[in-house]
């Protein structure tokens, strides 16, 4: 578990601290403000296309293995971020990263659902995603202070130090995982990507990963931005707002993957949702927000993880283990597409005025919240098909004795 996080830990920190760090580094580079969307759509959509491409394959190697590949690849991506001379090579570098860091992120975890029974996976789930909100609370700060006194390329190059030990740590401490190998002998042969997609449940759980993502990204992918230049919140601050949101949403995180187990991920997903469009409804729709800064950044944080853990919670049941990093990669690059698609929207919704601050915010909050209420729906239908599946294949593997007595 420490491990999974840790590994967590660095594919986060290498993701979010780009938004961040992004007025930093495009003053530096010469990179319009407007135009930061673009460089977290690059390593989404690089993600994307490696979840699609991994999904083909990863079932068929120790976990372990290709854990240390993936996490070796995100490490010389970052590094070269370090780098960057300009726009080009910045998008570049991010390409590199997300086209490893995207199978990082699925076989974490694929490893922890093969750990982990299905009664106990919501506080697991919790507990690894909360390396989110660590990296909120010490690695983004982290970050945002070395930047400011070493310059902005100094986290990269830090990140990509620290990816490098978590490396050798899982590679002497993790056990071989090759159980889903050894589930797979004498199982019906490996299904293509076609009919895996043609199964009931796994349509539905890739659109609720897509519309979560694309409505919180297309928020969070210009949140530095607009605090800083629509609300004049001080840059040199702007790391106890990752701080205080992360230590917020490190407990909310556990506390949903509890209540996910004890009455079900349905309502957490439904509660973290309600929450969410509540924060976006007060703080982005009218011209001032009606509620202060610090409370729109917390309760943003502290309702999209809540969601997301229960919606999490509730994916890790639909396939089996033979397919489950396949599925796994299947998910991550819906993810990451639809993290792009988010962010590339807003730079096409959002335009920069003379003084650097965002216009459209309000426009874009409104699709944020239409396109994040779909998902409680999309999950209480999920849960429905699951149990019927899980009732189904009860019926049909007890013994015929059974079947026949039954009324």
């Amino acid at each position: 578990m420490f491990l999974l996080g840790a590994v967590q830990f660095v594919n986060v920190v290498d993701f979010v601290m780009v938004l961040p760090l992004g007025p930093d580094f495009a003053r530096a580079l010469g990179i319009p403000t407007h135009q930061l969307g673009l460089i977290a759509g690059s390593y989404t959509a690089s993600a994307a296309l490696a979840g699609l491409v991994a999904a083909t394959f990863l079932d068929r190697f120790d976990r372990r293995r290709a854990l240390l590949v993936a996490m070796l690849g995100l490490v010389l991506g970052t590094a070269t971020g370090g780098a960057a001379l300009g726009l080009g090579s910045m998008l570049l570098a991010r390409l590199l990263a997300g086209a490893f860091g995207g199978p990082a992120t699925s076989l974490s975890l694929s490893i922890l659902t093969d750990c982990v029974p299905p009664e106990r996976r919501g506080r697991a789930i919790g507990k690894v995603m909360g390396a989110f909100s660590i990296a909120s609370v010490l690695g983004v700060p982290a970050g945002l202070e070395l930047a400011r006194v070493g310059g902005w390329q100094l986290p990269f190059f830090a990140i990509a130090t620290l990816g490098a030990l978590v490396s050798i740590a899982a590679a002497a401490l993790l056990p071989p995982m090759r159980g889903h190998l050894r589930a797979a002998v004498g199982a019906p042969p490996r299904q293509p990507l076609a009919a895996l997609l043609a199964e009931r449940v796994v349509p539905l759980s890739l659109a609720g990963t897509a519309v979560a993502m694309i409505g919180s990204f297309s928020i969070i992918s210009n949140l530095s931005s607009f605090v800083q230049f629509n609300l004049g919140y001080p840059r040199a601050d702007l790391g106890l707002l990752y701080m205080a949101g992360g230590s917020v949403s490190f407990f909310s995180m556990r506390l949903a993957g509890w209540c996910a187990d004890r009455w079900g991920a349905p309502w957490v997903v439904a509660a973290g949702t309600a929450l969410v469009v509540a924060v976006i409804g007060l703080a982005f729709v009218p011209a001032r927000p009606l509620i202060p800064v610090v409370g729109m950044f917390v309760g943003f944080m502290l309702a999209n993880s809540t969601r997301l853990v229960g919606f999490n919670t509730l994916t890790t049941r639909v396939p089996a283990p033979a397919e489950r990093a396949r599925f796994m990669s299947l998910q991550s690059a819906v993810q990451h597409l639809s993290t792009s698609a988010g962010a590339t929207l807003s730079t096409a919704v959002l335009h920069e005025r003379a003084d650097q601050s965002l216009e459209g915010m309000a426009r874009l909050a409104g699709f944020a919240i239409v396109v994040s209420a779909a998902l409680p729906v999309i999950a209480w239908l999920l849960d429905r098909r699951l149990r019927a599946r899980s009732a189904s294949t009860i019926v049909a593997t007890a013994p015929a004795s059974a079947r026949s007595a039954a009324p």
